[in-house]
């Protein structure tokens, strides 16, 4: 009976649906009550610019109240602070004149008459929504929201990804993930290498320290979450580890944003894993809007990099990286490291972000253990170079002369002719050196203790709110 209603064309259609369709269709599903919200999302990546903000309802998405353009006064000249003033003063104007026409149309009643135009068109709007008290819910401050248009960024981040893709791609297959994960990046940073959020999440995949530090290596001479390569390792088997617990693609992209322990909650509360249901029933205190908006973000963004140039046209995209790594076994400075590689210390720290400033101004050694990445010229003959490099490097420490010892009788006579400041001197400076060391080791003491205490998923939650004004 149920066939017979959808009609022999729409069986057709599935029939003939290719397998990778099928695959992604089950994947990752788009609940019918979430197409609002993708279709949102996509229009804020592709159609409106970073200079115009889109006045909104945070939770029908397809009601759109106003876009504010301030294109203008870019071409006029304004400076950035001073647009950045005006955009906030703007916005904040236009959403009390909403909250307040929102208020009118409640004191109004069902039938009102002889409506403005500007009430005209949000009484239009609602029109599809039956509850009486519609515009009263609409005018709650946490209702009325305003975005920010990505645009510029969004293309952006599609040029700068198909950099990395590939390998990403190579990374997900061998963990046996969906390779459609690693457009993740383009809805937490826009794949920008150097983004820091204000709650300390870093790199594309914006992990938090203390999640990040059970994946990859995080300290004051190597930082994994800004190496793109290094950090979807990480995110591959911390997205491995969350859908396992959870059980479902949607639920774990979720998560990404709000938590897996959040998750878990959501689903015992609303009683089921529908990503739909649970976006538009879930009532958790944490679940705002960017956790209510992740998945739909998540799926929009897959739609627009599949088919990047209708939305950007001709848009020049990097070519995939080309790279090989090395695990090194020991200790190297960058100099050295560069002139083995064939390359020097600015193409050698490019394609090593991870690297403190500290190692690439050469005042500390490539830890041993580091995956350096080199050119592809640089591979070939790389470990039989390195090996001659640390066989002549011993010759040089054997072959070094032997420090002069002084006697004991010239360092008595030494001792005696000096005075009693420049011993003072002596004395304090040596004391003060102890106390540096030793309040450096209690607090590595301390910052390992700490570090002990992590666990899996703590302060994941946190997300770059840059999408948002």
């Amino acid at each position: 009976m149920i066939l017979a209603a959808v009609g022999p064309a729409a069986v057709a259609r599935a029939a003939d649906a290719p397998p990778a369709e099928e695959r992604l269709a089950r994947t990752f599903p788009r609940p019918a009550d979430l197409e609002p919200q993708i279709a949102f999302w996509r229009a804020i990546f592709t159609r409106y610019s970073k200079h115009q903000v889109v006045l909104h309802d945070a939770v029908q998405l397809d009601k759109v109240y106003k876009v504010l353009d301030f294109t203008p006064h870019v071409e006029n000249g304004m400076s950035d602070g001073e647009l950045a003033a005006l955009e906030r003063i703007e916005t904040d104007l236009e959403l009390e004149r909403l909250r307040a026409t929102l208020l009118r149309l409640h004191a109004l009643g069902p039938h009102p008459e002889s409506l403005a135009v500007d009430e005209r068109r949000i009484y239009d709007l609602f029109a599809d929504d039956p509850a009486p008290d519609r515009y009263l819910a609409a005018a709650d401050e946490k209702r009325l929201h305003s975005q920010r248009g990505l645009r510029e960024r969004f293309a952006d981040g599609i040029r700068v990804a198909h950099r990395y893709l590939p390998e990403m791609e190579r990374i997900f297959r061998e963990e046996g993930l969906p390779v459609e994960l690693t457009r993740l990046p383009l809805i937490e940073s826009c794949f920008n290498l150097h983004a820091y959020s204000k709650v300390g999440a870093a790199g594309i995949w914006q992990f938090m320290p203390a999640t990040g530090r059970h994946f990859m290596r995080i300290d004051n001479l190597v930082d994994e979450r800004r190496d793109p390569i290094a950090s979807t390792r990480a995110a591959a088997q911390f997205l491995g580890r969350v859908h396992d617990m959870l059980g479902s693609w949607p639920l774990a992209i979720t998560a990404y944003n709000h938590g897996p322990d959040g998750m878990a909650r959501a689903v015992d509360e609303v009683g089921t894993s529908d990503i739909g249901r649970i976006v538009r029933e879930y009532q958790g205190r944490a679940f705002g809007f960017a956790s209510r908006n992740f998945y739909a973000e998540f799926l929009a963004a897959l739609d627009v990099e599949r088919d990047y140039q209708t939305y950007f046209g001709d848009l020049s995209v990097d070519p995939p990286l080309r790279a090989h790594e090395r695990r090194l076994d020991r200790a190297l400075g960058i100099e050295a490291a560069a002139r083995l590689a064939r390359t020097d210390r600015t193409e050698l720290a490019l394609l090593n972000p991870a690297l403190s400033s500290a190692i690439v101004s050469g005042r500390r050694p490539i830890p041993a253990g580091y995956r350096l990445r080199m050119p592809e010229a640089g591979q070939a003959g790389f470990d039989s170079r390195l090996a001659e490099f640390s066989a002549e490097e011993r010759v040089t420490r054997v072959a070094a002369p032997e420090p002069r010892i002084v006697s004991a009788a010239l360092r008595t006579h030494a001792v005696a002719r000096a005075t009693p400041t420049r011993r003072a001197r002596h004395v304090s400076t040596s004391t003060r050196s102890h106390r540096v060391r030793v309040a450096t080791a209690r607090k590595a003491s301390s910052r390992a203790g700490k570090r002990a205490k992590v666990r899996v998923g703590q302060g994941q939650k946190a997300r770059a709110a840059a999408n948002e004004t």
